[in-house]
């Protein structure tokens, strides 16, 4: 994994953001793509997808060292809490062509599942548990420079 950079330093909410996929109108449907390198910053080596969440549960809770997500609502709407260990904010996502970038080094909670919900995952990397930080404490560990 590539140190090189240190994210929880250097990440900040602002860095986050809601990409708005280009949506293809048909008769029979509508299509959107996500393609690495034109909608995403990044290239795509991991898909994966959360359902059948049960109501009150939250999902997520840790934030990546090096990978990048871009995480969308397919069917439904849930709730992103995103962290940088100094300011919070909260992205709701409902529409299928919507969904948010997270950089690494910032935490989230996922939560507010509505019932048939189908969260999909478009990351950088493919699954390595060395590169989550699952532990509160050691997340405003790393982030302490933000306060200061």
């Amino acid at each position: 994994m590539n140190d090189a950079i240190d994210f929880h330093t250097s990440s900040r909410l602002s860095d986050c953001r809601i990409i708005t996929l280009e949506k293809h109108h048909h008769e029979n449907g509508n299509l959107s793509v996500v393609e690495s390198g034109n909608e995403l910053p990044f290239s795509i080596n991991r898909v994966y997808y959360l359902y059948d969440v049960p109501g009150g549960v939250e999902r997520g809770g840790h934030s990546h060292r090096q990978c990048y997500e871009f995480i969308m609502a397919v069917s439904g709407s849930f709730s992103i809490e995103i962290f940088d260990g100094a300011e919070r904010r909260t992205v709701n996502l409902n529409r299928s062509n919507c969904g948010l970038l997270i950089v690494p080094g910032i935490w989230r909670v996922l939560d507010n599942f509505s019932s048939g919900s189908v969260c999909l995952v478009v990351a950088s990397e493919t699954y390595n548990e060395a590169d989550y930080v699952r532990s509160l404490d050691e997340f405003m560990s790393l982030t302490a420079s933000k306060r200061k």
